[in-house]
Order: structure tokens, then C-alpha cells, then sequence
């Protein structure tokens, strides 16, 4: 999990000790926590450190949670399940399309075109994530 801004914690580790699974979050020291919980894992602040970090270490069948679209362009590779905190799962077919959707936002910014931002997180937003995660989980423990 890319920890840093992450806004569906508690629904993580619901989920994961339901099913009784380890789970990660990823974080800049920047956003280190006083929390002595083992689940925690703090790399160098650079700017894609924490991306470096999952890539590296995601395994084939682990799910990654990550608002950075192009992390998770990268982990689909690894035959890893990618999602965002508003529970749209990222798969080979629609990553594409979230690229270039991306790539267009930023060239528009270059030419100083700015967009309101993301929409607020919502409570429907939230439970959208906890189903997707629900649904993926409860696919993966049957295996």
C-alpha cells in the first residue's frame, strides 16, 4: 500500500486481518507515524521512493493500492491486482486510458490550464473501495 495520503486505512487492515492476511503501508520518512506497528515500512523521501520500494518488493496475486496511476501501470506487469482508494481497479484494459488521460492532464497544466483538483473523498467513495477490496480478497483466498 502507497501509505503517503492514503485515505482508507482502517478498511485495509479490516480487510486484511478478516482474512486473515499481512498487509503493508508504504511511507516516506517524511510521514513517518509514532506508531510501532510492524506493518509499517518508512523509505527515503525522494520523490518515488515508496514506488521504487513496492515495485521492487510486490509479489504475483498482492494488491497494491495506489492513487499514482502510473505505479500502477507498472505492478499490472507482475500479474499484481491494482486499485485506488475509491475502489477502481486497474487492469491491462483500462490502464491505457488512464495513461493518456494522465499524460493530457499534465501537458494541459504545462500550458497553465489548471483543473479544480480531485473531487472530495466521499463515504460512497470509501464504500466503493471496501467492496472492490472485499470482492478481490475473498477471490484470492479461495485459490
Amino acid at each position: 500500500m502507497d501509505a503517503d495520503a492514503c485515505p482508507v486505512k482502517s478498511e485495509i487492515v479490516s480487510a486484511a486481518r478478516k482474512y486473515d492476511l499481512p498487509y503493508y503501508f508504504v511511507a516516506s520518512y517524511a510521514h513517518k507515524t509514532n506508531n510501532d506497528d510492524d506493518s509499517w515500512i518508512y523509505v527515503d523521501p525522494d520523490k518515488e521512493s515508496a514506488d521504487l520500494f513496492i515495485m521492487n518488493h510486490v509479489k504475483k496475486r498482492d494488491i497494491v493500492i495506489t492513487q499514482d496511476i502510473g505505479l500502477a501501470s507498472l505492478v499490472l506487469s507482475k500479474n499484481v491486482f491494482a486499485i485506488s482508494p475509491r475502489g477502481k481497479e486497474y487492469n491491462e484494459g483500462s490502464i491505457d486510458t488512464a495513461l493518456d488521460f494522465r499524460f493530457l492532464a499534465a501537458k494541459a497544466r504545462r500550458r497553465g490550464k489548471y483543473e479544480k483538483g480531485p473531487k472530495a473523498f466521499t463515504n460512497q467513495d470509501r464504500q466503493s473501495f471496501t467492496h472492490k477490496l472485499e470482492e478481490i480478497l475473498s477471490n484470492i483466498v479461495k485459490k
